[in-house]
């Protein structure tokens, strides 16, 4: 066989080699590296982009998150304030009542003291007509007696009488 011969015959096979890999092998292969490398450039853009919404929702978090402080202080602080409020309030209120209790007990004391006083006058007063009413019955005699009373019923009679009384 001849050098030159096996030459040719190779380049032919090489040729036809070349030809069916370019026309039905490579397409295939460089239609799935292009989809690949679409599929990775997606991922990518994706990822990115993923990057940047989490640093947005980040900043939203974090800025809802000095809100909510905000507000949860404010509401304490208000709830303070109301319980402050509630505790002076209810402070005021029982020194009104304790200020009314005090004034009913020296009202009442005052009213026990009067009728006591009362009480006591009616019994001195008694005391002193039974006293005057013994000192009497020994002193005055029944004829100066009867004769006072006469006098005194005489007055009342004549009294009585007077026009425009």
């Amino acid at each position: 066989m001849n050098l030159n011969a096996t030459l040719i015959v190779q380049i032919v096979v090489f040729c036809a080699l070349w030809w069916f890999t370019a026309k039905f092998v490579w397409p295939p292969i460089t239609q799935a590296l292009d989809d690949r490398s679409r599929k990775i450039a997606d991922g990518l853009a994706a990822a990115d982009r993923a990057r940047t919404e989490l640093a947005d929702a980040q900043r939203r978090v974090e800025a809802e998150i000095a809100s909510a402080r905000t507000s949860a202080a404010e509401v304490r602080a208000a709830g303070e304030r109301q319980v402050a409020q509630s505790i002076d309030e209810a402070r005021a209120e029982g020194a009104r009542i304790v200020a009314a209790a005090r004034k009913a007990a020296e009202e009442e004391a005052s009213l026990a003291m009067q009728r006591a006083r009362d009480v006591l006058r009616d019994q001195v007063a008694a005391l002193a007509v039974a006293g005057a009413e013994q000192i009497l019955r020994r002193e005055i005699d029944a004829a100066r007696h009867a004769e006072l009373l006469a006098n005194l019923s005489a007055e009342l009679h004549g009294q009585s009488q007077t026009p425009g009384r």
